[in-house]
């Protein structure tokens, strides 16, 4: 029998290349037309649409098995484990884009030419969720069999938009024109701050997917909340400073505690919820020292505002801890008045 190895070209499509055997089949090199795809545990194949006419035993699919990475120029690389090895090399690189993420998902779009030379456009869909590595960089985790994953790491530096909203941006050249062209992503969620020196950008609050990035400690003022963060490259001897700096309003809320309400796009406004110990000071201030709501750990952090931006629960608020003689009282989600 013949034996067959396979090849990736230009135009992400499988070659197949025959070796030829004694028996006196030819040798052969064909390129095939198919698409990638993948199952739900984002393992890859290729369906092949139109097999070899030759005699060659060519399959209708051909199953891949590996480990899925990210490249520097922001291609999907897929490293073949040993079985794979032996028909297609060490590694393949799908050359595309990524075309959007979603909560707990990356599309990344891949262009082919046919044998008629007609180019289209197909995605893969990959399932996963979204986090930030040790360096403070982007990272989107593969969902693999038993609860396995693969990292797929973005290598640049993410930036905040007016909306603040966190978006990456990367050039890269097209297929074919050497012209590059500058791709950006949106990752829509919200921030949220549960430890101490640290932030996080939640993509939903139905999954798992959140940036949990390491901070220098908070800074808490009247209308803003600034965390200053460093992303480490490799090529760069100092990380990339990103300041992040919330601008919002302060309130408290009987059913939920201190919260500091952040305006997102189109005016939507999402909550950063806090307890804290507050006790009244000498200059119509109440001073704050800022816990988590869940495990009510110190966050390190105090707050100070002015009597005069405590409006509805935070007057009934500021009448109960200027009623009472204990030093402080607890506001949180469960008030102790």
């Amino acid at each position: 029998m013949q034996k067959v190895r396979y090849e990736l070209d230009p135009y992400n499509r499988l070659v197949a290349v025959g070796s030829g055997t004694k028996s006196g089949l030819s040798r052969f090199r064909k390129a095939l037309d198919g698409q990638f795809k993948l199952d739900e545990n984002n393992n890859l194949f290729y369906h092949i649409k139109a097999p070899l006419e030759e005699g060659a035993r060519i399959p209708h699919q051909i199953n891949l098995k590996g480990e899925w990475s990210l490249t520097d120029n922001h291609e999907l690389r897929f490293t073949l484990n040993k079985l794979g090895r032996e028909m297609l090399g060490d590694q393949i690189t799908l050359q595309g884009q990524i075309l959007d993420v979603n909560e707990n998902s990356l599309l990344f779009a891949i262009t082919t030419t046919t044998k008629e030379n007609t180019r289209s456009t197909y995605a893969l869909d990959l399932e996963g969720s979204w986090k930030a590595d040790e360096n403070n960089r982007l990272s989107f985790r593969v969902k693999r069999e038993k609860g396995a994953y693969d990292i797929l790491t973005f290598t640049g530096v993410w930036e905040i938009n007016k909306n603040n909203q966190i978006i990456y941006q990367y050039e890269k050249a097209e297929l074919l024109r050497k012209k590059g062209k500058t791709h950006t992503l949106l990752f829509k969620g919200y921030w949220d701050i549960k430890e101490k020196a640290r932030i996080s950008y939640a993509l939903s609050g139905d999954t798992d997917s959140a940036f949990n990035f390491t901070a220098a400690a908070g800074i808490f003022k009247e209308d803003y909340i600034k965390f200053e963060t460093g992303i480490v490259l490799k090529r760069r001897r100092k990380p990339v400073v990103r300041t992040i700096k919330l601008f919002g309003r302060w309130n408290l809320k009987k059913d939920m505690g201190l919260v500091f309400e952040v305006e997102y796009e189109s005016g939507k406004i999402k909550e950063i919820v806090f307890g804290a110990d507050a006790r009244l000071t000498d200059k119509d201030t109440v001073s704050f020292s800022l816990r988590d709501e869940i495990e009510n750990k110190d966050l390190g952090a105090e707050l100070k505002l002015s009597h005069e931006i405590l409006k509805g629960d935070g007057e009934a608020f500021l009448r109960a801890l200027t009623s009472r003689r204990e030093t402080a009282i607890y506001a949180g989600a469960a008030w102790r008045w």
